[in-house]
This record gives structure tokens, sequence and C-alpha cells, in this order.
């Protein structure tokens, strides 16, 4: 089995995956945890992909494929080490969990560098948004989200019309990671 790498959301820390890596490593996957530095919002989200890079780079040899997870900002993270800094050769399969992927009107709310780069219509988004069907075509990946998000404003902008998304009813965008329901999509998708 792959080894799974998960990346965490805003002011989180991979022990927010606690459920997740439980449930994961029952079925029998190992798991991996990054603690991105610093996780509020202030550090430019290219800067903590390349965090991600240097975690897989140094973690697994270059030829070990690897499953990537990202919950929230750490799917924005995760998708700019997929799409620019060539993750995608090192990935196999990519699940996204509530993950403002056309960005949430919640940004509008503080002017830190990372939460501005999470408004609709950001450059960075603009720029990650261009040309993920053609970049992330070959790879398989899952879209995972509830319509209650109260996160990402409005709800459905995780959709990112690749892969198989699969909504949620899930209540409170941090229960996302540990709800039945999304552990089980995952390992049905995994399968």
């Amino acid at each position: 089995m792959k080894p799974i790498v998960m990346v965490h959301g805003i002011t989180d820390t991979g022990k927010e995956f606690e459920t997740m890596i439980l449930y994961l490593q029952k079925k029998g996957y190992k798991t991996y945890t990054i603690d991105l530095i610093p996780n509020f919002g202030t550090a430019d989200l290219r800067d903590l992909a390349q965090q991600v890079k240097q975690y897989i780079n140094h973690k697994f040899t270059p030829e070990e494929k690897i499953i990537l997870i990202g919950f929230s900002m750490g799917g924005l993270v995760t998708r700019y080490y997929l799409q620019r800094l060539n993750g995608i050769n090192k990935v196999e399969e990519y699940i996204s969990i509530s993950a403002p992927n056309n960005g949430t009107n919640l940004a509008y709310t503080l002017p830190l560098k990372g939460i501005l780069q999470m408004r609709p219509h950001s450059q960075f988004l603009e720029d990650l948004n261009k040309d993920v069907k053609q970049i992330l075509a070959n790879l398989k990946c899952l879209i995972i989200w509830t319509p209650f998000d109260a996160m990402i404003i409005p709800a459905n902008s995780s959709l990112l019309g690749i892969g198989k998304e699969i909504k949620v009813p899930v209540l409170i965008h941090k229960w996302m990671i540990s709800d039945q329901q999304v552990l089980n999509e995952i390992s049905n998708f995994l399968q």
C-alpha cells in the first residue's frame, strides 16, 4: 500500500487528523502528517507548498509514489505542490476535503497574505484554476465537500469539476476529517 501524506488547514496541525489516521492505519496504510509553519494565514501558500515538497522529498525515495490528502487551506497548498512544484510526478491519488478551490468569501475578513490568496478570483487561485483540469487529468482525484460548510462560502466553491466529487452532509467544517461517511468514501476511493 502506498503511504498517505495529510496536509492540514489554517490554524491546525497534523494532530487534527487523529481520527483519520487511526481509521486508515487499521486499513493497513502508513500515514504521515506535516505541520505547516506558520499555520495561521500569514504565510504565502506557495511557501507552505515548498514545505510539503521538502517533507515529501526527505521522507520518501524518488521512485516511491504516495497518496496525498489536503484539508481546507491544505487543499490549496497541496494543489500548488501538485500543479507547480512537480508533485504530480510523485502522487498517484489525490484527495481534497473542503478546500476553498474557488475561494471563500470568509477570506475577506483578514488582510493576511495566505488568507488574501484564498479570496475568490485571487491571482493565486486564478493561476491554479486555469490549468487544473489539464494537469490533474491523469491523477486519480477525490473531491469531498459539504453543503453546510461555514468556512468555505459558498460551500460549492470546493468543487473543481475533476475526478470524483462527493457531497457529504457534515454540519461543521472541521468535522469533515473525522466524519465516518467521509472516512468510508476515502476508503472506497483508495480500494
